[in-house]
C-alpha cells in the first residue's frame, strides 16, 4: 500500500526491516540498548558489534533511553546507514499514558531523521511484540503520528515505510493508514 501527503509518500510492506535501504531503520528498543529480542535482537544481529559498542558508549553517558526518546548510531553491516533507536511504552492496559508514549517514539525518530537531512526511514510496528501493545491499537497511534508529521513538518523525508511482519500487522496498519488519510491524495 502506497499513500502520499504532501511530498512525502507513505508506504506499508510485509517483510524483514533488517533488510530495508532506507537511510534509516528504526530499532524498537529496551532502555538499556543492549539488544534484546524481537526486532532489537535482529537488528543487533544483522548489523553486527558495531551497533551494540555505540549504543553502550551513549548508555555511559546519558544513561538509560526513556520509553518515548531517540537516539542514533550507524547501521553497521545493515543497508541502511542509520539506526535510530527509541523505546515504546510497555502495554498496561491504556491508562498509564501509553498512546502518548508511542506516539512520541514515533515523532521523535522523524524529527531526527529530519534534523540529520534524511529523505527516508523504515519503522517496525513499535511495541506490539514483547511490550504487548495490540497491534490496532498501535497501527492507529503510529499511523497518526507519520501522517500528522508528512502534513506538517516533514522537509527532508520523502519516504516512511512502515515494515510490518505478519499479515495480520499489515492489515492493521492499511486498515489505519486507510481511515486517517481519506482526505489525502491517494496513489
Amino acid at each position: 500500500m502506497k499513500i502520499t501527503v504532501n511530498n512525502t509518500t507513505i508506504l506499508l510492506v510485509k517483510g524483514d526491516i533488517t533488510k530495508q535501504k532506507t537511510d534509516a531503520i528504526v530499532n524498537a528498543a529496551n532502555s538499556s540498548l543492549m539488544g534484546g529480542g524481537g526486532v532489537d535482537g535482529a537488528i543487533h544481529r544483522a548489523g553486527g558489534p558495531c551497533i551494540l559498542e555505540e549504543c553502550k558508549k551513549i548508555v555511559a553517558e546519558q544513561g538509560k533511553l526513556p520509553a518515548g526518546q531517540v537516539v542514533i548510531t550507524s547501521a553497521g553491516n545493515l543497508a541502511a546507514k542509520y539506526v535510530i533507536h527509541t523505546v515504546g511504552p510497555i502495554w498496561q492496559g491504556g491508562n498509564r499514558n501509553e498512546a502518548s508514549i508511542l506516539s512520541s517514539a514515533y515523532t521523535e525518530s522523524l524529527r531526527l531523521a529530519e534534523k540529520k537531512n534524511l529523505t527516508s526511514i523504515s519503522f517496525p510496528s513499535i511495541s506490539t511484540g514483547a511490550y504487548g501493545y495490540p497491534v490496532e491499537a498501535a497501527a492507529a497511534i503510529g499511523v497518526t503520528a507519520i501522517v500528522n508529521f508528512a502534513r506538517e513538518e516533514a522537509r527532508s523525508l520523502k519516504e516512511i515505510v512502515f515494515v510490518l511482519f505478519n499479515e495480520a500487522a499489515y492489515e492493521s496498519y492499511a486498515n489505519a493508514l486507510t481511515q486517517i488519510t481519506r482526505d489525502d491524495v491517494s496513489e
